[in-house]
């Protein structure tokens, strides 16, 4: 066998089960994951990027039959390798050097000891390139957005520089062994301190204490962890006028014990009415909660409501105030909530800086909506104390990298006069890399640090202003303090930063370079794995901006080419964003296809043959709705540049990355999954085939594969997106598939005759009389009621009769109405019942009610024959339910299957009890 036809291991198997609960688990961790380091919109878990890279490397055991002759052998050296990959997948073995030489001596011993370079051209986050490297690769990694280049380069191309070294900072030990990035964190902890402290002297003055009460009933000093306001506008009823404050919520603590709320006292003595806030204990509720609900505004003075149209106009004509609402403090027993003082509010009212971020926002309907409220320039994000702060820690960033580039010099550190940007390794470099950390503190404190920052009263916190992937209008915010220890702090964003440098992988420098994917970079014979853009979802150029006019601010005498422009480059980032052209969604869609391609081509250059390239999508549940369940035009996009550029298509595999309780997943079309596109170059020339023969091709490869997913327990979930893997290789395989007429068929036809074939197939198993029957009438009318006339025309055609299935309980028939009776209605499990739907549901009841634990006494008494019926009933009600939208049905069929392997162990662990019990009893 060639080297070019040695199949990997992601072209044939994966412990898909284990690497979606290490990717949900990771979006839990905090404290040291690259994540933290700075905000990125739509990461990849690193678990899925590990699990990714070292299966397109591993050779797949069915390409070594001279080892492993047999399937059996396979599958026993295929369960080896699974077992290397689900240690690997976990966060806490990331710096594990046992789990990390195991996986590396495999990569070595699939590629000859020769393993590949790895190219990223799309690195965001940084993800791939980060875990490339941590599996001893060569990692190059490109973006042409500077924020991610930064990012890139602040985790495999620094670090690697000044691997090993000790810190240069005063006070420091030299006869410490200093291993890793260990010297640059403590340098970089030294220096964030450094920076704290000298802004403190400078303008803490600005963050007076509050005043409290005791315990003994008398007063004292406590820092203040936040401010609270709410902007105002003025009531347009003429008759009151009053200076109104526009809150989504008055409740400031609602944790048990410690409810409290801020009180509104009106004085209607004056005209227009004077408002004073105080705080009382317990919550507020209702329609009193706030002023402010989607519907718009109602002014608490006289009831008039307010339009979201008058508080636009007056946003853009500069009529919104600001008033203090509350104080937040840090008392010796917790949070302590504080009425506003004249003192706190004036203190607050400090001169702008002159040189503040004045660009103008981008405007994205529904993502970038301030400006709608004329907050139409980044510096009007912020408060004046804000902008004072941010400036005053700005520009300290550069005053602390010369500080440790002399104190580099004083401690022996050589000066080769490189800069950073040049990979220098010298004192001027070094103090250059601890800029760029204490630049991302300074980013990370722009997020907490702005008047779109709020308070969460559940939790007692502050919210940054990122919760969601946009710039929303918020009208009551939390200022924080930044001298503070609690959440938004610097103290706080320092810490994050430090511990992800801490934990930084050592290892071959990385390449990092601001580059535009549609442009060949001029690399070959490398491996390429990448997370492009998702057509229209994300606006990344306008978010980024943000951060981009702070981040310049510190860094553009460090890398003036990467910061080289007022803003972020937007014209030829690769997203499908309508408003940035003038021909709209039309010159947009083209926009995006011609690019794809384009990026897709100088991918198959850069390819080597024997490694396949892998390529990410973030699938959303809405894509499998449209086209008939096929394809959104991202996905079908995607799937034709890949084909275009000449791959051939050998697997999808979806990867559950995204948790369920986040905020975006709230009525949302959320990022479900990503589907990881696996494609290699073809060994020849592709013949074109006619649409019958490749419809036949489809019903045989489709069933094979349908029958290894389902055996793999693959949440049903995520086997419409799987079987697009094996589907799409066999049109990927042909240059053409021709129509009747000689027409080329499409993606997207193909997509869809990929998933009728699939519909047909999963249809086939027969599960009896009177669960077919069950079945089909729950596919036509789910369990509603039906005519007994067309419940018995169904019930004759599948051999069987409604009166019949009345008597076994599993419909109700009465008066001329049938219908199906839901899981609550049906009998309890009996071990003698062969009727597979009443199995199934009674299975699901079960998972429902007890979980796991009461599945497996179900599963317990059943036997092989009849679980994998259960399974391939579960698989089928699934694809019934998510076509019918009823979502709380598919869940539980989902989650029977997702708990497949959970359940059976428990189930078998029964099983051996019951029989040492029944063992004991017999006195063996």
């Amino acid at each position: 066998m060639s080297e070019t036809k040695k199949k990997k291991l992601i072209e044939v198997a994966l412990p898909l089960d284990k690497i979606n609960e290490a990717c949900v688990r990771e979006k839990s961790i905090r404290h040291g994951h690259p994540s933290t380091l700075h905000l990125w919109w739509a990461r990849r878990p690193l678990a899925a990027a590990r699990a990714v890279i070292w299966a397109s490397l591993v050779d797949d055991p069915s390409s070594h039959p001279e080892q492993f002759p047999t399937e059996t052998a396979q599958e026993k050296e295929r369960n080896r390798l699974f077992k290397i990959l689900e240690k690997l997948v976990v966060w806490e073995n990331s710096c594990d050097e046992q789990v990390l030489h195991a996986a590396k001596a495999e990569i070595m011993k699939s590629t000859g000891g020769n393993p590949p370079a790895l190219l990223d051209p799309f690195c965001g986050g940084g993800a791939i390139p980060l875990e490339a490297q941590r599996l001893g690769l060569k990692a190059y990694a490109s973006d042409l957005n500077p924020i991610p280049v930064i990012i890139n380069k602040a985790m495999i191309e620094i670090p690697p520089l000044f691997q090993d070294q000790k810190p240069v900072h005063p006070g420091s030990s030299q006869l410490n062994v200093y291993q890793g990035n260990a010297g640059l964190a403590e340098d970089v902890e030294y220096y964030a301190n450094w920076m704290r402290d000298e802004a403190y002297k400078r303008i803490g003055y600005l963050y007076p204490k509050a005043t409290i009460r005791n315990g003994g009933g008398g007063e004292e000093k406590a820092t203040v962890i936040a401010w609270i306001w709410a902007r105002t506008v003025k009531c347009p009823n003429p008759a009151c006028q009053s200076e109104i404050p526009l809150v989504h919520s008055f409740n400031l603590s609602k944790k048990k014990g410690h409810e409290c709320h801020i009180h509104l006292d009106i004085d209607h003595s004056t005209h227009p009415a004077s408002i004073t806030y105080t705080i009382e204990s317990g919550l507020v509720e209702g329609t009193k909660e706030g002023t402010v609900s989607r519907q718009g505004a109602v002014c608490p003075v006289c009831g008039e409501p307010i339009d979201f149209p008058y508080l636009r106009e007056e946003g853009k004509q500069h009529h919104l105030g600001a008033t203090l609402m509350a104080i937040v403090a840090d008392g010796p027993n917790g949070r302590v909530y504080v009425s506003p003082s004249l003192e706190q509010t004036l203190i607050s009212q400090c001169r702008e800086p002159e040189d503040i971020p004045s660009e103008a926002l981008s405007f994205y309907p529904g993502c970038l909506n301030t400006n709608e409220y004329g907050l139409n320039t980044f510096d009007k994000l912020f408060t004046s104390r804000q902008l004072v702060a941010l400036t005053t820690f700005s520009a300290l960033v550069q005053e602390a990298q010369q500080k440790a580039e002399q104190d580099a010099l004083a401690a022996g550190r050589g000066d080769d006069g490189i800069p950073l940007e040049k990979l220098g390794k010298g004192a001027k470099a070094y103090g250059q890399a601890i800029g760029v950390y204490l630049a991302f503190i300074v980013d990370k404190m722009a997020d907490r640090l702005s008047a779109l920052a709020s308070w969460d009263s559940s939790r007692e916190t502050l919210r940054n202003t990122f919760g969601r992937q946009a710039i929303p209008m918020v009208w009551d915010y939390a200022e924080a303090n930044p001298f503070c220890c609690a959440s938004g702090s610097y103290a706080n964003m320092a810490e994050w930063v430090i511990k992800v440098v801490q934990k930084l992988p050592s290892g071959r420098p990385g390449s990092v370079v601001q580059w535009d994917a549609t442009q060949d970079i001029s690399l070959r014979n490398i491996m390429v794995s990448t997370d492009p853009p998702y057509y229209d979802n994300i606006p990344y150029a306008f978010l980024s901006d943000f951060f981009y006019v702070w981040m310049r601010r510190s860094l553009k005498d460090t890398y003036p080419l990467l910061f080289s422009t007022l803003l972020t480059p937007k014209a030829d980032e690769l997203t499908a964003i309508r408003y940035r052209f003038p021909g709209g969604k039309e010159e947009a869609k083209r926009f995006f296809e011609d690019g794809m391609l384009q990026t897709c081509r100088n991918i198959f250059q850069y390819a080597r043959p024997d490694i396949p390239v892998t390529i990410y999508y973030a699938f959303k549940q809405s894509d499998a709705q449209e086209t008939d369940g096929t394809a959104s035009s991202g996905w079908e996009t995607m799937l034709s540049a890949i084909i275009k550029a000449g791959f051939v298509i050998t697997g999808t595999w979806p990867f559950r990355t995204e948790m369920e309780n986040r905020s975006i997943a709230s009525g949302a079309n959320a990022l479900a999954s990503s589907i990881v596109i696996v494609c290699r170059k073809p060994d020849g020339a592709r013949p074109d085939i006619l649409r019958k023969d490749f419809v036949d091709i489809l019903h045989g490869e489709l069933k094979d594969a349908l029958t290894k997913l389902q055996s793999s327990n693959i949440a049903p979930v995520d086997l419409a997106q799987s079987i697009i893997g094996p589907g799409i290789a066999v049109y990927s395989r042909y240059r053409k598939v021709l129509a009747a007429d000689g027409s080329a068929i499409s993606v997207r036809d193909a997509l869809k005759m990929i998933n009728a074939v699939y519909a047909e197939i999963i249809k086939v198993t027969s599960f009896g009389p009177e669960a077919d029957f069950c079945l089909i009438l729950y596919e036509q009318n789910g369990f509603n009621d039906m005519r007994f006339g067309e419940a018995d025309v169904l019930a004759r055609s599948k051999n069987t009769a409604v009166d019949k299935m009345a008597k076994e309980g599993l419909v109700d028939s009465a008066k001329g109405i049938v219908r199906l009776k839901t899981r609550e209605e049906l009998s309890a499990f009996s071990p003698h019942s062969e009727n597979l739907w009443l199995i199934t549901q009674q299975v699901v009841q079960a998972c429902e009610k007890n979980g796991y634990a009461g599945t497996a006494a179900i599963f317990s008494q059943l036997n092989g024959a009849q679980t994998d019926q259960v399974k391939k009933m579960c698989y089928r009600l699934y694809k019934i339910a998510d076509s019918k939208g009823w979502s709380k049905d598919g869940q539980a069929y989902n989650a029977v299957i997702a708990g497949w392997d959970a359940m059976a162990h428990e189930a078998a662990q029964l099983k051996q009890q019951k029989n040492q019990a029944v063992q004991g009893t017999l006195g063996f």
